[in-house]
Order: C-alpha cells, then structure tokens, then sequence
C-alpha cells in the first residue's frame, strides 16, 4: 500500500455521485478492467493506493450538500479488499454517508461487506442502501482460478441472502461470462437460481462475454496460459484485438437471462437497473390535504 492526500473524493453523474476509496486491487481477478492502461495507473496495480484522507473529504463534501442523492462505489476498485479490514476507511465513508442520510450503491465481491451490515442497515433505514455482488461461475474451483483472492460465489450467495433477511435491496452483475471457460447453460441457470431464491431486485448483464482493453488483455492472456493451455491461442484467432468479445452461446444465454428476469419480475434492463441504483426517493411522501 501507499497512502495519498486527494485533492476530491466525489465525482458528480447524472444526479448521483461516485467514489474510489482505493485505486488498485488485491483480488487478482483475472479479467480485471481496471487494469487497463486506458486508466492510467502510475503504480503497480496490487500496490494499493489509499486514499487516506477520503473520510474528511466526503464528510465535508456531504456537509455542503443541498439535496441528497445516492453515493456509488466499487466499480473500479472493491472497497472490501483485503485492506480494509484494517483501514475501516470503507466503514467511516458508511457512518458519514449514515450520518448525513444519503444513499449507497455499493459494489464488491468480498464477504467482509458483512462486518457493516449493521451500518448498510442503519443507511436502509434512513435513506436507501443497495448491495451489488459480482457472480460470474457457480463452479467454486472454476471460481479459485478466475477469482483467486477473494471468497467464492456460494459465500457471495449466502451475503446476498444475509443483506434480504435485512430488507436491504440487492443487484447482481452477471460479468463477466468468458468464452470458452463459463459460458454454459449450467452455470447461467445456476446462478440465475440462487438468484431468485435470495430475492435479488436486479441482475445487470449486458451481454455473454467479456471486453478486453490493452493491459486487461495482457493479464488475461497470461492467466489463461497458466490455466488453461491453448485457450490463449483460440481466444487470439477468434477474437483478434477486438474490444468486444462475445461468447459463441451470448444469443442463447441472453434468451434465458431475460426470460428468467421476466418470469420472476426481477429487473435486468441495464437502464432499468442503473435508474433503480441511481434513484433516492423522497424521505417523506407528499401529503395532500382534501379541502371541502
């Protein structure tokens, strides 16, 4: 790790905010986006940099804060990696965001969200708080070699079950389905499963497959030559260099995605998910008063 003094900590979209606690990741997943140059990483992308003062920095960008809204963060960097669990600066940035009655979306694939479900509780409770959890194989030792470093899906299952006993809303991202590696109608039906079981809102898939950017690319090439031998050499005359890389089965998989989400109401258009993570409703509804 390396510790650093930022200049902000809130970036404004759309009428919601975003923050990254931590640049960087610990969890070694091997199609990891973040890693991409496009990002501009001046460090090695597992020496952490820590935003030290992010606690400080939201505190007083909420103080002077007019109108509430939703706080997103984890979709460049889990703020339930290892870390954390002794910095706590993810559970101070909750207890100001608590404190202040906004909103959190936040996103991860580590069981060490539990330790805070009392305080996503207390945000619930208040204002809104929204859990997302990335399952991409229901296959626990598929899941040790794409996702070494961090718990397994069922564990990511039975937290997405802990957040519904709670009445804390959760959404899954369906991402990335790799081709060749996951990208069958066993996995997708499992996870689809569990997912109704423990009563998800949303699952947002945008589509079989993975994107691959240059570093991304450079990682995933060597972890599929560890792993899986001769895989590099089908995905680069598939695929090329192309950005997009869909899975042979995307049109199939997507059929029963959707299918599934409609026959169990459970939201799965991107925008239909993103509006829903982004939306904080009015604490108190309007009362109207009928004059006789």
């Amino acid at each position: 790790m390396h510790f650093v003094n930022a200049k902000g900590i809130l970036t404004a979209n759309n009428g919601c905010c975003g923050m990254n606690i931590y640049r960087g990741c610990t969890h070694g997943c091997i199609y990891c986006d973040s890693r991409s140059k496009c990002y501009q990483f001046t460090h090695a992308f597992e020496d952490i940099e820590v935003k030290q003062n992010a606690p400080e920095l939201l505190g007083a960008a909420l103080k002077s804060k007019r109108k509430k809204c939703m706080i997103g963060t984890g979709a460049m960097s889990d703020p339930y990696m290892h870390c954390e669990k002794q910095l706590k600066l993810t559970r101070q940035c909750l207890e100001i965001i608590s404190k202040y009655e906004f909103g959190i979306a936040i996103q991860t694939k580590s069981d060490r969200i539990l330790r805070d479900i009392e305080l996503l509780d207390e945000i619930n409770q208040k204002a809104k708080a929204v859990v997302q959890m990335t399952l991409t194989t229901f296959d626990d030792g598929l899941c040790a070699i794409i996702e070494p470093n961090v718990c397994n899906t069922k564990r990511r299952i039975q937290v997405l079950e802990e957040m519904q006993k709670r009445g804390i809303p959760t959404v899954v991202w369906l991402t990335p389905i790799l081709p060749f590696i996951n990208d069958n109608e066993e996995n997708v039906n499992a996870i689809l499963k569990e997912c109704i079981r423990v009563g998800v809102k949303g699952i947002i898939c945008f589509d079989m497959g993975v994107t691959l950017r240059e570093g991304d690319r450079e990682y995933f090439y060597e972890a599929l030559d560890r792993n899986f031998p001769g895989l590099k050499e089908k995905y680069i005359k598939t695929y090329g260099n192309s950005y997009n890389v869909p899975s042979p089965n995307s049109k199939k998989l997507m059929s029963i995605f959707e299918d599934t989400c409609e026959a169990h109401n459970i939201l799965y258009k991107p925008n239909d998910c993103f509006n829903y993570l982004n939306d904080l409703p009015e604490k108190y509804e309007q009362l109207t008063l009928d004059l006789l």
